[in-house]
């Protein structure tokens, strides 16, 4: 049975899994054992040990700085300024970033930085906060700079570990790929990443030396979802809108995860063909079912839910929504 996103009359398949606060399987659609890259939606744990280092105190980081490491975001000048403060705290320049140059997202910044003579660098990488969090952190530690993105440097390896506790995985399954911002990133189950998100949104016991630290970027990101993405970018209209609710965010190739906040539930999406877009009309469509945005909640995010698909002369060329299947899945 098909469970994923329909493009006019071309069916696009994928995996849903929910988790109670318990780690049961509260829906699984499709594969839910499905191995694949959790991508940007790593980010939320891979600052986990510099929040519990002191270095926030050390360097007196706000929670609008805590949020922008947690983010993939759009390169706006808001974005570029906030990851560029976190260098500035530890007296770090840009030049120390090893993530790469990208344009920024929205064209009336790209035509800003053109006509202004100026060339992207790597400040506008939607992963720059990021990275900076990672050089602040070795900084603080006096680990080495200049190999930070290195699989066997300290922090990556610290990383490493605290991602195999939150998603419970086995870290010798965990299998190494080079995310597009050249940071390590590590292969997870549909339904580990799903229970990772759970682990966000809960007091889980067995990680009770992490729970002040899952509060913070909890807080950092409901506080500010603009520094998680920016205008027009669904994680950032989603927390804005239910923030109270739930914290999710989005990651390459296809990859939404969210936790619910007071059920403690943790959501994991994965688009089978890696589309980015797809994956936020399965997860509008989910939170409709589950009853956790009202009517007009789901009104102000319709255009997520649905969009049309248009070509390079304006034609409109089809529509994705989800399929049948899906939208008549009764959930929980």
């Amino acid at each position: 049975m098909y469970l994923g996103v329909k493009h006019e009359r071309v069916s696009i398949g994928g995996v849903v899994c929910i988790v109670d606060e318990n780690g049961n399987t509260v829906a699984g659609l499709g594969d839910i054992s499905q191995i694949c890259y959790p991508r940007s939606t790593m980010k939320l744990f891979q600052h986990i040990p510099l929040l519990m280092s002191g270095a926030v105190d050390a360097y007196d980081l706000g929670l609008e700085e805590i949020a922008i490491m947690c983010g993939s975001h759009n390169g706006e000048e808001l974005h570029v300024d906030m990851a560029n403060s976190i260098l500035l705290k530890a007296g770090l320049p840009k030049s120390v970033l090893q993530c790469g140059p990208q344009l920024p997202e929205r064209y009336a910044d790209k035509v800003d930085l053109f006509s202004k003579g100026l060339k992207p660098h790597s400040l506008h990488n939607n992963c720059s906060g990021k990275h900076a969090g990672f050089l602040l952190y070795c900084h603080y530690k006096g680990y080495d700079l200049n190999t930070y993105l290195d699989p066997e440097h300290p922090l990556q390896k610290e990383i490493k570990q605290v991602c195999a506790d939150i998603y419970e995985f086995n870290i010798d399954d965990m299998h190494l790929g080079i995310d597009g911002c050249s940071a390590p990133v590590y292969t997870i189950p549909v339904y580990n990443q799903a229970l990772a998100y759970k682990n966000l949104v809960s007091k889980n016991p067995a990680l009770v030396k992490y729970h002040e630290a899952l509060e913070t970027i909890v807080k950092a990101c409901s506080d500010f979802p603009y520094m998680l993405g920016g205008d027009k970018r669904y994680c950032t209209e989603l927390i804005e809108i239910a923030s109270a609710r739930l914290i999710g965010k989005t990651g390459a190739d296809g990859v939404y995860c969210l936790g619910l906040k007071d059920r403690k539930w943790g959501i994991a999406i994965k688009i089978d063909d890696g589309k980015m877009g797809p994956q936020y009309t399965v997860m509008q469509t989910v939170l409709a079912q589950l009853g956790i945005l009202s009517e007009n909640e789901c009104k102000a995010l319709a255009k997520f839910e649905r969009t049309e698909n248009f070509n390079f002369s304006n034609r409109l060329t089809g529509h994705t929504q989800a399929s049948r299947a899906l939208i008549d899945f009764k959930f929980s």
